[in-house]
């Protein structure tokens, strides 16, 4: 090997990217059949005290690879958060806080049911230090949340939102296109009754179908590849003229709400993932690793925070960034490769000729960005670099 490649490949930070923490409750009402996420069904009470009791457990054995850094936002996802009690969220919120350096505004956001909406939580949740709400409401149509195996109705998620908006402000809401039996108009129905809620936030994502789920094993008849796409297009430019700015694959967001947590996974931040199944990535002065949790919570509970852990080769770095970069609508500087990987930009170079050469990104100085077609065949864009030696 030459010295040069040799040198495109010695990882190296000037200093480290920024730190998030993810918080994985695992539980839920009922698992949705199309849903992969480390989620399971309620039995009885949950073991509320008992699963913060190990998240902390699990956040002090990872001290020594945080130390003296500062976290810059929380989230809280599973499963269903919001089965959790106020009182819950609180002591896992404040035992954070004494155990991490946590920012004073950080961002703090909690996903929660449109089916488990309380005012009385919600103002719990907000006393607890939450600031942002997540509801997957996914749609507002009675027949498709049938079909999505979702326990809350048309009706359910809109007074959940109401509740959320005047509880908490920063809002978003999870909307999903191409259901069964959906039409273009019934997704332009959805991203209307959206739209109207006015919430800041909006996320829409195309229903795909994931191993291990129950749509795997019975698949439903799902829209055409072509009428997906228009469904994509019309949500774009719905969301557009209503004022939302689109600035990652499935993320929409008015002025001065964008989702820094999320933006932070997209641009290769750190991020320190506890709880059941979690995963996280964090780096170090000269490598960068990635951690994953025991991800039954009965063993999690038992064993607490005993992670498996991988150092990120060097070779493998410029697939990692771009799997979450090339989400940007907006692109990224060269320099960030830099700055998240610790790598020079030229080791990026050979997959960034290729997808240009295929129309899929172009360039604007230092600034790469995907284009349209880039945007629309996005594991093309990826897989380009995936292939790097």
């Amino acid at each position: 090997m030459s010295a040069v490649l040799r040198d495109l490949r010695r990882v190296s930070f000037a200093a480290l990217p920024p730190l998030a923490l993810y918080v994985h409750l695992p539980w839920c009402v009922r698992k949705c059949p199309y849903c992969d996420f480390n989620s399971h069904e309620r039995a009885g009470n949950l073991p509320e005290a008992e699963y913060v009791a190990a998240l902390m457990r699990d956040i002090e054995g990872a001290l020594p690879s945080v130390w003296g850094r500062r976290v810059r936002s929380i989230f809280v996802g599973g499963g269903t958060p919001s089965l959790f009690s106020g009182r819950s969220i609180d002591a896992l919120l404040a035992g954070v806080r004494s155990r991490l350096q946590v920012e004073p505004g950080a961002e703090i956001t909690m996903e929660a049911n449109p089916g488990t909406a309380e005012a009385g939580r919600f103002r719990d949740y907000r006393d607890a230090g939450v600031n942002r709400l997540s509801l997957g409401v996914q749609s507002f149509d009675e027949a498709m949340l049938k079909a999505l195996g979702r326990i809350h109705s048309a009706g359910e998620a809109r007074r959940a939102i109401d509740l959320a908006l005047a509880t908490f402000g920063n809002v978003n809401i999870d909307l999903m296109y191409g259901l069964p039996g959906q039409t273009l108009a019934m997704a332009r129905a959805d991203i209307d009754a959206g739209v109207r809620m006015q919430t800041p936030h909006l996320s829409a994502y195309q229903l795909t179908i994931e191993p291990n789920t129950a749509f795997y094993s019975h698949p439903p008849a799902l829209p055409g590849d072509d009428a997906s796409a228009d469904m994509q297009q019309m949500i774009e430019d719905a969301l557009g003229a209503a004022g939302f700015s689109h600035y990652e694959t499935s993320a929409f967001a008015m002025p001065g709400r964008r989702c820094w947590h999320n933006l932070n996974y997209w641009t290769f931040g750190d991020y320190l993932g506890i709880g059941a199944g979690a995963h996280g990535k964090l780096s170090f002065a000269n490598r960068v690793t990635r951690h994953e949790r025991l991800k039954q919570p009965r063993e999690y509970l038992a064993a607490g925070g005993d992670p498996l852990q991988r150092e990120v080769a060097a070779k493998e770095m410029p697939f990692e960034f771009m799997l979450n970069a090339a989400r940007l609508i907006e692109g990224f500087p060269l320099e960030l490769f830099r700055e998240r990987t610790g790598l020079h930009p030229l080791a990026l170079e050979p997959g960034l000729a290729a997808a240009e050469a295929k129309d899929l990104i172009e360039r604007e100085g230092e600034r790469v960005r995907p284009t349209e077609r880039g945007r629309h065949f996005l594991n093309d864009l990826v897989g380009l670099f995936l292939a790097q030696k």
